[in-house]
């Protein structure tokens, strides 16, 4: 059997950009607040007061892994979480004054890192890597229930 050309396996790339961002995250932005907190952080300066669930959608992050971020985050004091007043149930979060600030710090220096990242990409270029990687994550959600996932071109 012929050894197999990683370079058309999706998988395989996605790791190796996956390796390239945490080494770059953990170089640049920070040692100690992970890229899916950040983003969590991130979630809630642009819409405060949202309820764990919705987060979790909105970055992309399964129930246990959500929970276990925000867990994290409210330890270090950089999100409270409230009762929702209209359900007694649901958790409400908010940035902290020190989530506020972290935030802020490290927004300035993801941006930086994704210029490093970027690099060998042209202006055209990123638009078109940022649609394509898109459509690609867009269409994983399907992924959840394979056998109902629509193969074009097949």
């Amino acid at each position: 059997m012929a050894a197999v050309d990683l370079t058309t396996h999706p998988g395989h790339l996605a790791r190796r950009l996956q390796q390239a961002h945490y080494l770059l995250w953990n170089t640049m932005v920070s040692e100690e607040i992970t890229s899916p907190q950040f983003a969590v952080l991130n979630a809630l300066v642009a819409e405060p007061g949202l309820d764990q669930r919705t987060v979790g959608e909105r970055v992309g992050l399964d129930r246990s892994t959500i929970a276990e971020v925000v867990t994290r985050l409210t330890r270090r004091e950089l999100v409270d979480k409230v009762r929702d007043p209209q359900d007694g149930r649901r958790w409400l979060l908010r940035l902290t004054p020190g989530g506020l600030r972290t935030h802020k710090k490290l927004a300035v220096r993801t941006a930086r890192m994704n210029q490093i990242f970027l690099a060998p990409l042209d202006a055209s270029e990123r638009g078109v890597f940022f649609d394509l990687i898109q459509r690609v994550c867009d269409g994983a959600e399907g992924l959840r229930h394979p056998g109902e996932v629509e193969v074009v071109g097949a």
